[in-house]
């Protein structure tokens, strides 16, 4: 199989954060203490050089970045001041643009302005579906002038609405993240023949490792936080859906009345707001190597986990102490922030590391096995 090579492609790199790629010199001092490098992966030094001759077919069928967790080792001990995890984590950037198939990442990426403005765009349209002339909410406060005097967000927002609004933003963010999902498998299995038995038997390291990210336990023991963080998150993540999707009927209710679900909305959003303000503190601190560059896309990532868990907190607490017009408020500007933050970040944004990298280490166990039972070539007998 052969490859173009492109030196100028380097030079596009440097929108997501791969400005320093020519100083390195492909010593091997970030592959030799790399903990997740092994005999057929020299992480990282193999893809920075992929970076700097313009190989841009293998980068993107490699999966090297992903195997990547961003420790810093390879930083620290760099001779040249390369910065090969900055480099890594820019590799990442840019394979998310190379997966999604809309384009709207390599956008993000490419422009701040664009960014913001996507998530301006989605706010904006929450903010009509319940202000503008025949909206639920433009009804509810010039038909029903009790609104003002009690909390009546059933009224406001109906649940069955906001349900079908949530099932739909669900699949929405399916097809998009299963549709690049799709994308890095064609680039990454280009070449591999593996059978469907391999893919099955494979399954559970998918599963362990988006639900744990275990690997990460790898890195030197000071840098485990991460990981210790990202298990937080994870359930953070996981009790908020399961409150939106399952117990929205008895969470979601008028006056100031308190139900038992309220209790996983107080873990979630604890959880949430402790982790994101750990993190905006090492990254502002630039404590560790991971925190030390940081792209716009890592702060919207924390800023708008804060926002939307504080407005969360604030239309609770406003509900709770019977304050109808600054609960409605507070509900809108909370959608307006959580919505734009999973239908633009999620699929198109970092957040789309916690489903690339799990399927990467799910690939690679595929791609092991399937070497493993291609047959030895039998050696050919010379005859006279």
């Amino acid at each position: 199989m052969s490859y173009r090579l492109n030196p100028d492609f380097a030079k596009g790199l440097s929108v997501y954060g791969a400005e320093s790629a020519s100083k390195c010199f492909n010593c091997g001092n970030c592959t030799a203490i790399c903990a997740h490098s092994d005999e057929r992966l020299a992480i990282p030094r193999h893809y920075i050089r992929l970076m700097q001759v313009g190989m841009e077919e293998p980068m993107r069928e490699s999966m090297e970045p992903w195997l990547c967790y961003y420790c810093g080792d390879c930083s620290d001990t760099c001779p040249r001041v390369a910065e090969p995890a900055e480099l890594m984590m820019a590799a990442r950037r840019w394979l998310t643009a190379a997966y999604d198939w809309t384009g709207l990442s390599r956008l993000m990426y490419g422009s701040a302005l664009w960014e913001v403005a996507l998530l301006v765009i989605f706010a904006l349209v929450v903010l009509g579906l319940f202000t503008l002339p025949g909206s639920f909410g433009f009804k509810l406060l010039a038909m029903h002038p009790s609104a003002l005097q009690a909390v009546e967000l059933e009224n406001f927002a109906p649940k069955e609405i906001v349900h079908w609004g949530d099932l739909i933003m669900a699949a929405l963010l399916v097809f998009f993240l299963l549709s690049n999902a799709a994308r890095m498998w064609s680039f990454v299995m280009r070449g591999t023949r593996a059978s469907i038995s391999a893919y099955v038997a494979e399954f559970k390291e998918l599963v362990i490792h988006l639900l744990t990210q275990k690997k990460w336990a790898k890195c030197d023991p000071p840098l485990r936080k991460h990981w210790i963080r990202h298990i937080f998150l994870v359930t953070g993540y996981g009790t908020m859906f399961v409150l939106v999707v399952v117990f929205l009927p008895w969470f979601q209710i008028n006056g100031r009345q308190w139900h038992w679900t309220s209790l996983f909305g107080y873990y979630g959003t604890l959880v949430l707001l402790a982790v994101v303000l750990w993190m905006m503190l090492d990254r502002a601190g630039k404590r560790d190597q991971i925190h030390k560059h940081s792209h716009l896309s890592d702060w919207l990532f924390l800023w708008l986990l804060l926002f939307t868990g504080l407005t969360g907190i604030a239309m609770h607490l406003c509900r709770l102490m019977g304050l109808p017009l600054a609960t409605y408020w507070a509900y809108m500007i909370h959608l307006m922030i959580a919505v734009p933050m999973l239908m633009v970040e999620v699929p198109f944004g970092k957040w789309a590391h916690l489903l690339y990298r799990p399927l990467a280490v799910y690939l690679k166990a595929v791609q092991e096995r399937a070497r493993a039972t291609v047959p030895a070539a039998k050696p050919v007998l010379a005859t006279n």
